[in-house]
């Protein structure tokens, strides 16, 4: 079988026709998320994470595959909602918004803003638009200023514990590579050294081999729901972002431990009874805080699915060979909606449809769209050796 004109194919025929179907908002701008199984909207909130991360799917697809003139125009209209609605004063963006623009919820994280910077940086690259370059530096500058209080205001921790999270270096090690148009060289050298030795060195277990969410500012571990906290498809996920920046670098110790972590999260993150990946894990075994903890959800197998291509591009061996066909069985066998198009996102244990919701908070058009084009870049190298 021919895995690259699978990816290919449904990319382009299946998973962006849905989204340019159902999800363009041509009144107010921007898009809707909140799409049921068939495409009809079922809410007009707008979040803005999800707008970014549709902005940056069609810049980056009219970047890097085709220069169709409707990808443009897709990208065009979330990015010029976001620019003129999703900021405060301070240049921080609101989490969510209403269909007119008006804010909902107020800048509470800085990941609305990480997306915010990649897709005003490829939409930049996309069209010509300088204004748009301008902003995402001032953004990744804003965030780089946040990364240790992230929150701000809006943390609700009182600092007696004082964890740090895995999410903000995994997603500055990708962020800074996609501002490469953007930033100056040694700024980007700086901030990927940096992602590096946080993910590498300070989350990833010696030990165990596991990434941990959360850990104490010294790197130590601590004994709390949070403390043991694994999530598996984020660990996952940063490994590829890893092996992308080994390739930049010509790492291959980088690109090797890489490789052997996304096995290690595999092998003890696999559920054996029914297959799939669980969304949360803990250390230790005792029962995760995460209610939905051994749910499957689509983001995590389509990051194992990159992950697994990439390593198998860069060094191909029989064991990411096997784990590569047993995740491609279970996530081809189960979350594709054959019926209505694109995928489902949320499983439960036994790998049936929780929810039949094709977009909604947390799920837009980025996770399915983004994996099939990484798929499909990797096996048409893969396939062509």
């Amino acid at each position: 079988m021919k895995y690259a004109s699978l990816y290919k194919n449904t990319l382009l025929t299946d998973i962006l026709p849905f989204w340019e179907q159902h999800s363009l908002d041509l009144v107010d701008g921007g898009y809707y998320t909140c799409l049921d199984q068939t495409g009809k909207v079922y809410d007009t909130d707008k979040f803005t994470w999800l707008q970014a991360r549709q902005v940056w799917q069609f810049s980056m697809l009219y970047n890097q595959v085709e220069r169709r003139e409707s990808w443009l125009k897709n990208a065009k209209l979330g990015a010029d909602f976001i620019k003129n609605n999703a900021r405060d004063s301070n240049g921080n963006f609101y989490f969510s918004m209403t269909k007119e623009g008006k804010p909902l919820v107020q800048p509470y994280n800085i990941f609305s803003d990480c997306f915010a910077a990649m897709a005003f940086a490829q939409y930049a690259k996309a069209s010509g638009n300088n204004e748009f370059r301008e902003i995402a530096k001032a953004t990744y500058l804003n965030i780089l200023s946040r990364k240790d209080n992230p929150k701000g205001i809006y943390e609700k921790g009182t600092g007696e514990r004082n964890l740090k999270n895995f999410a903000l270096p995994m997603i500055l090690s990708n962020l800074v590579l996609e501002l490469s148009d953007v930033l100056e060289p040694e700024e980007i050298e700086r901030t990927l050294n940096y992602s590096v030795n946080e993910v590498m060195e300070v989350f990833l277990q010696k030990d165990s081999g596991l990434i941990y969410e959360n850990v104490m500012q010294d790197g130590s571990l601590h004994n709390s729901f949070d403390g043991r906290l694994i999530n598996p498809g984020h660990g996952i996920e940063a490994m590829w972002f890893m092996i992308d920046i080994g390739v930049r670098k010509n790492d291959q110790k980088l690109i090797q431990r890489a490789s052997d972590t996304i096995i290690r999260i595999l092998e003890y993150g696999w559920d054996k009874e029914f297959g799939g990946i669980f969304y949360f894990m803990d250390a230790k075994g005792h029962p995760p805080q995460q209610l939905e903890h051994d749910q499957k959800l689509w983001w995590v197998h389509l990051e194992t699915l990159v992950a697994l291509t990439k390593a198998y591009e860069q060094n191909p061996s029989s064991t990411i060979a096997h784990w590569y066909q047993k995740v491609h069985d279970y996530t081809w066998s189960h979350f594709p909606d054959l019926e209505h198009g694109e995928w489902f996102g949320y499983l439960n244990r036994k790998g049936e449809p929780l929810s039949t919701l094709k977009g909604g908070k947390w799920k837009g058009c980025f996770h399915v769209p983004r994996a099939m084009y990484q798929c499909w870049k990797s096996f048409e190298k893969i396939e062509s050796k």
